[in-house]
């Protein structure tokens, strides 16, 4: 059975935490590992660490697939590729015993297509084991549609599967009211975080004490808005939030309240135990993960009866700072409300904010009471 490792610190040539695959014989694959290496070191092209950790994710379920059916990597057909693609519409994930979304089970086989067609490019198999086919491309209509360059034909991939297309959606207000009363500390205020300022959770999770600014000495009124720097962000593009001033009086009551007392308990335990820098500890005085913070935002989903995941807080900011925006572009022309949430959001193309445009005027009636409760009820004075 395949299994991944991750490479260690300290050897420089291969990145710390690079995924490794290995065979059953403990054996490292090899091609996998060239491929992946080559992603994550090639100057100009390299990826960032969590995607290469996707992709080998992605490979280390195909190649585990390949070894429980005996089928070697370098001799497989489309066949092989369409009948695993297929296990994974049929069956629910082992991990989450819920079904694959498509879109999961497109990530994957492109995954493997793109390692397939780097082998083919190098000369490690003949030909590929997939092929592609001319299909026309729909396309919406749309205040971009003026910048979209893209041919009417396009090749698809004839072992991805049809996805309907799923726009996000902002949280309700009342979806928002019985969220945060499910939420314990400190993931309320993860959550507050990531609700008005478009946050991921890798950036949540990343945030260190000495990030969070000192307001004693700011007037509320003069300054509604602090800038935070944040330099682990998605593809490592440094870029700037801008909490409330009430969420960073929040946030110190926070490290008062809470985290202080929870690092002098656990030091009476152990003298030598040090806290580590990041801002939000877990009961155990430990970083919380991007795992455990997944963990807690489904649980708290599901108590408060509410579909979605901790990623909805963020779509919810962007719709509503991009409603919010259009209004005030009404007396300051100047201002581009798209290009500003694309900053805001950290997308490195506008395309990827577009997307919010249509679901901003499809649910403009319900973004007008969540602006409201976003800049006001949310976080109060304490």
């Amino acid at each position: 059975m395949a299994h991944i490792v991750r490479a260690l610190e300290g050897y420089a040539p291969i990145p710390a935490r690079l995924p490794i695959l290995v065979g059953e014989d403990q054996a490292i694959i090899e091609p996998t590992f060239a491929w992946l290496h080559g992603l994550a070191t090639i100057p100009g092209r390299s990826h960032a660490s969590e995607t290469v950790r996707t992709y080998g994710e992605h490979l280390h379920d195909w190649f585990d697939s390949l070894e429980q059916s005996g089928i070697a990597w370098d001799a497989v057909s489309e066949s092989e590729i369409a009948a695993w693609r297929n296990r994974m519409l049929e069956h629910p994930s082992p991990h989450t015993r819920r079904p694959y979304a498509r879109s999961t089970i497109n990530d994957r086989v492109r995954t493997v297509c793109r390692f397939y067609d780097w082998a083919h490019q190098r000369g490690w198999i003949e030909e590929l084991p997939f092929h592609f086919v001319d299909v026309r491309a729909r396309r919406r209509q749309s205040m971009l549609a003026h910048l979209d360059v893209r041919p009417g034909i396009v090749a698809a991939n004839v072992l991805t599967v049809s996805e309907h297309e799923r726009l996000p959606r902002a949280l309700r207000v009342d979806q928002l009211r019985a969220l945060f009363a499910a939420l314990a500390p400190p993931y309320d205020l993860m959550a507050s975080w990531a609700l008005v300022t478009g946050m991921r959770r890798k950036e949540l999770c990343a945030l260190d004490l000495f990030q969070v600014p000192e307001t004693a000495h700011l007037d509320m009124d003069e300054h509604p808005l602090i800038g935070v720097a944040l330099a682990i962000t998605k593809g490592d593009r440094p870029r700037t939030v801008y909490p409330p001033i009430r969420l960073i009086d929040a946030t110190h009551r926070y490290i008062d309240e809470v985290r202080t007392p929870l690092v002098r308990r656990l030091r009476r335990v152990d003298r030598s135990w040090r806290p580590p820098a990041t801002l939000f500890l877990n009961s155990r005085g430990r970083a919380v993960s991007c795992a455990r913070f997944t963990a807690a935002m489904s649980a708290a989903f599901t108590a408060a009866g509410v579909v979605g995941t901790g990623h909805w807080l963020r779509h919810t900011f962007a719709m509503t700072m991009l409603a919010r925006l259009q209004v005030q572009a009404r007396t300051t022309p100047e201002i581009n409300p798209l290009k500003v949430v694309q900053v805001l959001l950290g997308h490195s193309s506008i395309a990827s904010t577009a997307i919010y445009l249509r679901c901003v005027e499809m649910h403009a009636a319900e973004l007008e009471q969540s602006i409201a409760y976003l800049y006001g009820a949310l976080i109060d004075d304490g």
